[in-house]
């Protein structure tokens, strides 16, 4: 199962997986302790049970959206996510983007850990710390460095328990929680419900510099209609599960808003069914953790090959899993024993920079270049991409500086947010002017020389349906002087 590839371009000769695993793959990255803490942001506002599970389902809704629809890209163009946004942003210009997931990606881990630990403690007892540290970043660390299959192998069978078991702790949570005095709309306050909205499609959107990473080995013939369903599908379903059950938690119990409130709840509804959905929910922390470290060490690969070029290798990703893994341990021993508040500034800053990346991305893709991309020249630094696309550039910082009147944040609201009484839709204003910007600059570009460049990275990257390595590749073109002579049309 040890991947032998990272960043570079994945040949036909070695796609296989099926579509249907990014159903499960989906839900059981997205079924763990975090989404079911997005659940406690408007009960923590004052927001009541009902409202609070409209806001969540609806922000899942769309936030999911923009994420399964970067699936197909994947097994189009065999290569990870984020790699791909050179075609928009430039060979270093994707620094900026970069930047943002890396973020995305520690942030991300830096709250699972402590969680995890707490969710383990939770059972066994309080004690030290840092042994329990030291051991799930060496796990998740592990299943990171073995790679792509072992990921998703783990992922898939984890679903079918989490499925069964908290099947269980839900259906008996409505029973013994629920009644009338929760389970109603509840207080309504407009602040509150665009928090949760946000918060939710915050989270989701987040997911969409992952989803490349986990789909580029499925054969290139996969069909954009059931790659985009199966991924919606199993990520959208973890969401609208959890965050409900996470709202009903908060409100219901006391001191509900905390990740322990699913032993609390699992314990009234039947003996040990609290200690075994917590232990459960901890060891999906956990495999999640390497999901977060597996595409972060592909982002940061990537940063570095921005500047000077790599070789790809599985050496390679083990320095740079090792690389990542340090600064979100760091991260994690700093966090405040209370993180609640912490956790929903990052996802709302998060929605920030990762909502125009996604727009412009989407807009390339589907009606810009439709899917149409000269592959080799993604890895060459004086290729027809060009080092600092102003394009992708200048399209995500207008987008960025159109949301900030609309950010609601506690360190800053902007004018627009506080006319609206603290309503935070910037995500929508973000997403139309990226998108709509960028369309406007790029749908006439005369790409007659990335056509040619197309062709002859086809004919290089699978001669006669072969295998040709990257390393090879880069060598080969550099010889060939393929980049060199397309940098005279570079613009286009």
């Amino acid at each position: 199962m040890l991947e032998t590839r990272a960043i570079d371009y994945i040949p036909r000769s070695e796609r296989h997986g099926k579509v249907w695993y990014q159903g499960p793959f989906w839900f059981t990255s997205s079924f763990v302790l975090l989404t079911l803490a997005v659940g406690f942001t408007g009960p923590l506002a004052g927001l009541g049970f009902g409202w609070t599970a409209v806001a969540a389902v609806l922000g899942s809704a769309v936030g999911t959206f923009f994420m399964a629809f970067h699936a197909n890209q994947g097994p189009r163009l065999g290569m990870p996510q984020m790699i791909q946004s050179r075609a928009q942003f430039g060979i270093r210009g994707v620094i900026v983007p970069l930047l943002a997931a890396l973020a995305v990606y520690i942030g991300f881990n830096a709250f699972n850990g402590p969680m995890a630990i707490e969710g383990f403690q939770a059972i066994v007892g309080p004690g030290a710390r840092w042994p329990w540290y030291l051991t799930i970043m060496a796990v998740q660390a592990l299943i990171a460095v073995v790679g792509y299959d072992m990921i998703h192998r783990v992922q898939r069978w984890l679903t079918y328990v989490l499925m069964v078991v908290f099947a269980a702790l839900t259906v008996g949570s409505l029973i013994v929680l629920g009644g009338e005095k929760y389970l109603t709309m509840g207080p309504f306050t407009a602040t509150a419900f665009f928090s949760q909205f946000a918060v939710a499609a915050g989270y989701q959107i987040g997911f969409a510099i992952y989803v490349s990473d986990y789909t580029r080995y499925l054969p290139a013939e996969t069909r954009l209609a059931p790659i985009v369903l199966w991924t919606y599908a199993g990520a959208n379903l973890s969401a609208v599960w959890l965050m409900p059950l996470g709202a009903l938690f908060a409100i219901a119990l006391k001191h509900g808003a905390t990740i322990t409130s699913v032993l609390t709840a699992g314990n009234l509804v039947a003996p040990a069914l609290g200690s075994i959905a917590m232990a459960l929910s901890s060891i999906a922390l956990v495999t999640v953790m390497s999901v977060n470290t597996y595409g972060a060490a592909l982002v940061a690969l990537t940063a570095v090959d921005c500047f000077r070029p790599i070789r790809s290798s599985t050496r390679t990703r083990v320095v740079a899993t090792i690389a990542v893994s340090v600064p979100m341990l760091g991260i994690a021993l700093l966090l405040p024993a209370s993180y609640q508040d912490a956790f929903s500034s990052f996802l709302t800053l998060m929605l920030y920079f990762l909502v125009p990346w996604s727009a412009i991305n989407l807009v390339d893709y589907y009606w810009v270049r439709r899917g149409d991309y000269a592959v080799l020249e993604i890895f060459c630094p004086d290729g027809i991409y060009g080092r600092w696309a102003w394009r992708g550039l200048l399209s995500y910082a207008v987008g960025f500086a159109a949301m900030v009147p609309f950010f609601a944040v506690p360190f800053f609201t902007g004018p627009v947010a506080r006319a609206l009484g603290g309503v935070d839709i910037s995500f929508a204003v973000g997403l139309a002017v990226s998108a709509l910007f960028y369309y406007g600059l790029a749908w006439r570009v005369d790409r007659s020389a990335e056509q040619a460049a197309r062709l002859a990275s086809v004919a290089a990257l699978e001669p006669a349906g072969g295998d040709a390595p990257l390393g090879r590749l880069q060598n080969a073109s550099s010889r060939r002087g393929l980049s060199i002579s397309m940098r005279s049309r570079s613009s286009a």
